[in-house]
């Protein structure tokens, strides 16, 4: 972890901590009362534990010297969590919650430095539950090196939520020369997708018993922050990138087509699908994925070195060199015939 996050962890001492001795969570822990600053106590600060987030305020109060300097920029995104199950191969919905909201930060090309998180609680939902959920959270933060400094708690009555939902909201910094974003692909560019299509909504069905899977899968939920960076480091020309979550590698690119204008042809003999048993052909994996990367031909072969040279993507791939210009403006969309 960065010298950041650990001078962040030194709490003040002396403040005696809640204990959270009910099993299921009640109305009265989202009453303000003592039993919610147990659960605060008890659940999170002790979880998150850093200086800025165990003082209580009512706001993190950020050193303006972690936000970079001339030239720099402020990154800031928020989304909103809410997946059955809770648990998945792979990860679940705290892990994610951390991972998107840091991969929303880096795909704009910033580091990401410091999270909020907000909870809906269902009351009934188990303790134990709420526990391991925040501590997949610190674990996910700690390991993307974001520290967690602000938060808010509400508990809804049975049946007006279904178990928890999380909003997470990251603040980065993007440093000067960076200039990432949609409305720079260009005729030309090549396009990069950096693992296997549709894991994570396979995972999350079959999870649900929705599809019928004999193979093993896993979510692919993964902070890509450093991944950036490297890619960054080889070219620091690449025009776009983006975390393909809902609506997966169709929706981006034909976002990416509708603000840049450009046409963008996909070669579906070169996605990266993976193989599973014939259950699955009802699951279209150009619906899910990870990232996208748009950038200059000339750029391609530094930044595939890069990502050989990161070791943690399991795939690499060029999906087309392709990005070719149209002056039908009808014709400015992504095309792909697909499979399925």
């Amino acid at each position: 972890m960065n010298d950041r996050v650990d001078s962040l962890r030194l709490r003040p001492a002396g403040r005696r901590r809640g204990v959270v001795r009910d099993t299921c969570i009640t109305l009265s822990h989202g009453s303000g009362g003592k039993a919610m600053r147990d659960l605060i106590d008890d659940v999170f600060v002790a979880a998150f534990d850093n200086r800025m987030l165990s003082t209580l305020e009512d706001q993190a109060r950020l050193p303006i010297r972690e936000l970079g300097g001339a030239g720099c920029r402020l990154a800031f995104t928020t989304d909103s969590y809410v997946v059955d199950p809770l648990f998945f191969p792979g990860g679940d919905i705290g892990m994610l919650a951390v991972n998107g909201t840091v991969n929303d930060l880096a795909v704009g090309g910033a580091r990401p430095l410091y999270l909020s998180c907000a909870m809906i609680l269902e009351e009934g939902l188990d303790v134990a539950v709420l526990r391991r959920v925040v501590r997949s959270m610190a674990d996910a933060a700690e390991r993307a090196g974001v520290a967690i400094v602000t938060g808010d708690t509400k508990v809804v009555p049975r049946g007006a939520a279904d178990k928890l939902f999380i909003n997470t909201t990251g603040i980065g910094v993007i440093d000067e020369g960076i200039d990432v974003g949609v409305q720079r692909a260009q005729p030309g560019d090549a396009v990069i997708v950096n693992g296997t299509l549709g894991d994570h909504g396979a995972t999350i069905l079959a999870a649900r018993g929705d599809l019928a899977l004999e193979a093993e899968i896993a979510s692919d939920c993964a902070p890509l922050h450093s991944l950036v960076r490297t890619m960054l480091g080889a070219s620091a020309d690449i025009h776009c990138l983006r975390d393909a979550t809902r609506g997966g590698v169709a929706t981006v690119v034909n976002e990416i087509a509708q603000s840049s204008g450009v046409c963008i042809r996909l070669d579906e003999a070169r996605l990266p699908v993976r193989e599973v048993p014939a259950a699955m052909t009802c699951h279209e994996p150009l619906r899910r994925g990870i990232r996208r990367v748009v950038l200059d031909d000339h750029d391609l072969c530094p930044v595939r070195r890069g990502l050989r040279r990161h070791g943690r993507q399991r795939h690499r791939e060029v999906l087309t060199a392709a990005a070719r210009g149209e002056e039908d403006r009808d014709r400015r969309h992504f095309r792909a015939q697909p499979r399925l």
